[in-house]
This record gives structure tokens, C-alpha cells and sequence, in this order.
């Protein structure tokens, strides 16, 4: 069972997200909240696998109630998924910088917002290429986001530098074993061994690496 918690100030929105999590049978309702303290509070409490996260919220926003959940050790198995009603908010890049697993717009049809839910609750990341290359585009390589190199960056060996580079792309495995000319399961190892020395919770800090270290060009 997939437990979920809905992060969002407007009633008319949880109510939909609401309905749509209690009609699957292996998603259950974790909680609800209308501001990010509350979010935070809840997620401490529940525990809940993903969480939909508003980012404009009364109290503290979204971004910064993502940075506290996925700062506490005790929520190493929460995913954060933001909601957003525009493909370029502004805000979204600091999301996924402050550890989101992706992003979804509000727009998104229902089929589409399930299969979201069960692929974060996996481990994978909502990395839509089109969207998430736009965004990190636009808001990494701003001249206030000079590229920073990860402080272990130089653990890397240079396939997986390439393999980081990849994903930055928006490259899931099976494209990256296509472009790289090895086997899926190559691919997937790579990536793994990846994170694991960068320390990434997921696929979506591997991009927001990836910009920051400059292993992408804008």
C-alpha cells in the first residue's frame, strides 16, 4: 500500500486528490494539509511514501517544507512530488534543488498523476525531459547559479561523469544504454554507482547535479 499525504491551501484541489488516491486499491490517504507546516508536521507524524506538495502555501511555502522533510533522517523513505500550475514556475528548480523527486503540473490528467504516485513511491523520478530540461535550463545557468561542482565530483569515473550528464538531459536508462551503445542493465549500474557517490536521493538530484557541476550545457 502506497500511503499518500496532499499538501495544497486550496479545499477543491485536495478534494480532487483526495477522491483520486481513495479510488485505487493499493494508494491510501496519509493526511491532508492546507499550509507547509502542517505538511511538515503530518509528514513527521505519518510518514507517509510520497507526498503532493503545493508551492505557494500559507505559513511556509512548499519548497521550504520539502527542505525540512527531506532534511529529517527520519523521512529518508518520503519522495515529494510539487504541484505547480505553470511548466516554468520560478520555484521549481529550487524544489527539486531542495530535493524533490519531480514535478507535476496541476493540469495533469488523473491516469497520468497515478502512475506518477506509483513510479516516485518506487524510487524513480518524474523527469519529464521536455519540461525538466526547460526548467533547470532556465533557472540553472542564470548568472546567479554559476556552476558549482559537487564536492565529489572527482569520485566519478568518466563514464559515470557522462552517465550523470545524461540524466541531466532527461535520459532514463534505456536511452542512455542506446546513446552510450551498452546494455540497459550497464546503464542502470552506472547510474546507480552515480548516486550513490554523489549521495543522491534520486534521478532528480542527479539532474540538479548535473547543471550545477556543469556537466550539461544550458
Amino acid at each position: 500500500m502506497i500511503r499518500v499525504l496532499i499538501a495544497d491551501d486550496q479545499d477543491l484541489v485536495r478534494l480532487g486528490l483526495r477522491a483520486l488516491v481513495e479510488s485505487e486499491d493499493d494508494l491510501a490517504l496519509a493526511g491532508e494539509a492546507a499550509d507547509g507546516l502542517r505538511a511538515v508536521e503530518l509528514a513527521r507524524r505519518e510518514r507517509p511514501d510520497v507526498v503532493l506538495m503545493d508551492i505557494r502555501m500559507p505559513g511556509i511555502d512548499g519548497i521550504e517544507a520539502t527542505r525540512r522533510i527531506v532534511a529529517d533522517p527520519d523521512l529518508t523513505g518520503t519522495r515529494v512530488v510539487v504541484l505547480t500550475t505553470f511548466e516554468l514556475d520560478e520555484y521549481v528548480f529550487d524544489a527539486l534543488r531542495h530535493g524533490a523527486s519531480g514535478f507535476l503540473t496541476k493540469d495533469t490528467r488523473p491516469p497520468e498523476l497515478l502512475r506518477a504516485i506509483r513510479l516516485v513511491a518506487e524510487g524513480e523520478a518524474l523527469l519529464s525531459p521536455s519540461v525538466t530540461r526547460r526548467v533547470v535550463r532556465e533557472f540553472a545557468t542564470r548568472p546567479s547559479r554559476a556552476p558549482r561542482p559537487h564536492p565529489r565530483l572527482d569520485t566519478l569515473t568518466e563514464r559515470e561523469r557522462q552517465v550523470v550528464g545524461l540524466v541531466g538531459e532527461g535520459l532514463n536508462n534505456e536511452e542512455i544504454a542506446a546513446r552510450l551503445v551498452v546494455s540497459p542493465a550497464t546503464a542502470r549500474t552506472h547510474v546507480s554507482r552515480a548516486m550513490g557517490k554523489l549521495a543522491a536521493r534520486d534521478r532528480a538530484q542527479l539532474v540538479v547535479f548535473a547543471y550545477q557541476s556543469g556537466l550539461v550545457s544550458g
